[in-house]
């Protein structure tokens, strides 16, 4: 059940929607368990986005979710991969996104609780 939201400051074509979707699909199997199967994606573009008092004109927010818990080494690499995905796909510069990450205890889907 993971979920990646984005935050960017940057304008997303849907094309670059659909590649990006794409790729997070492949990358979320980096953390054991998880696929695209249940993987919910969402994106909010042209996002106001300060770093260091400044405003970026390119940079990203991104918040991955799981129920239940992963490994550091988990993490790491998909932190890499999805800073590779920002900016590969949108120019979006490595030292310019945050990845976080929560482990959710309940999670719930179709009426019920996991």
């Amino acid at each position: 059940m993971p979920f990646i939201g984005s935050k960017v400051s940057v304008k997303i074509s849907k094309e670059k929607e659909e590649i990006i979707k794409k790729k997070l699909g492949e990358a979320i199997q980096l953390i054991p368990g998880k696929s695209e199967t249940f993987l919910m994606v969402g994106f909010e573009d042209n996002y106001s986005l300060y770093f260091g008092g400044e405003k970026l004109e390119k940079g990203a927010f991104i918040e991955v979710k799981i129920f239940g818990k992963s490994s550091k080494d988990a993490y790491d690499a998909l932190t890499a991969e999805i800073c590779n995905i920002y900016e590969k796909e949108l120019d979006i510069p490595q030292d310019k996104i945050y990845v976080k990450y929560e482990e959710v205890a309940n999670w719930g889907w179709n009426g019920k609780n996991f």
